[in-house]
């Protein structure tokens, strides 16, 4: 890298965390440019001595992406204190962090990256990839139950954005969605009178996960062009 590329940028390339998450932490006073507190504006290269943490960034990790099989059980808020987080299931050869989350209680796909322009342009509002889950909840579905789902629910003060929903059983259904609310899928349900039991995430934008390949707590390397996105 011989073009200075913003501060920001240069973290989330590095694996350091996002480039949101990088700027919490030059706000926080935790970043360092060549021994003086950085700002927003500073732009960098290898040359320049990068501190985080007490830690010097030394040189930008070649970028990988990981799909990984995530079961019940596992928070991925990446708090080291905590023996449940996602942080201690992670690969160990380079740091890496999930693009979005699941919550505690749900399993299947996540992603994990080092690469922060990769996991922005997937994240962004703009430009949200799909996501598939499957469904179960505690009783047998009524005949609207999908109707209503798809057209939008009132959950955290905001109704969500249209979707799709189909049947699958007498209690399960698949749901894809361009948005990610918390707890959005559970939410949903209970607002329609359902408890959620198991829910899996199958697919982001266009890789699907393969149980029999990927069992579950196993992570393995995949290639951007799985994912079939508009590169950025």
């Amino acid at each position: 890298m011989n073009q200075p590329i913003r501060l920001a940028k240069f973290l989330g390339h590095a694996g350091v965390c996002s480039r949101r998450q990088a700027s919490r932490l030059i706000d926080a006073g935790e970043v360092r440019v060549n021994g003086r507190c950085a700002n927003h504006i500073d732009h960098v290269t290898e040359k320049d001595i990068v501190i985080v943490h007490g830690k010097q960034i030394k040189t930008l990790p070649d970028k990988v992406l990981y799909a990984y099989h995530k079961p019940v059980g596992i928070d991925c808020k990446l708090n080291e204190s905590d023996p449940a987080s996602l942080i201690h299931y992670l690969p160990k050869s380079q740091r890496v962090y999930p693009i979005g989350r699941l919550d505690k209680d749900s399993r299947g796909l996540l992603l994990l990256t080092n690469n922060g322009e990769l996991c922005n342009q997937m994240l962004h509002p703009e430009h949200h990839e799909k996501k598939v889950y499957l469904v179960k909840v505690d009783r047998p579905l009524d005949p609207l139950f999908c109707e209503r789902m798809a057209n939008g629910i009132p959950i955290d003060n905001k109704v969500t954005l249209p979707c799709d929903v189909k049947l699958i059983s007498t209690d399960r259904f698949m749901i894809t969605l361009q948005q990610g609310l918390n707890r959005q899928i559970r939410k949903m349900s209970q607002h329609c009178g359902y408890q959620v039991i198991d829910l899996f995430r199958v697919k982001i934008a266009n890789y699907t996960l393969d149980p029999d390949t990927l069992t579950e707590g196993t992570h393995q390397l995949i290639s951007i062009n799985d994912l079939k996105i508009e590169q950025k």
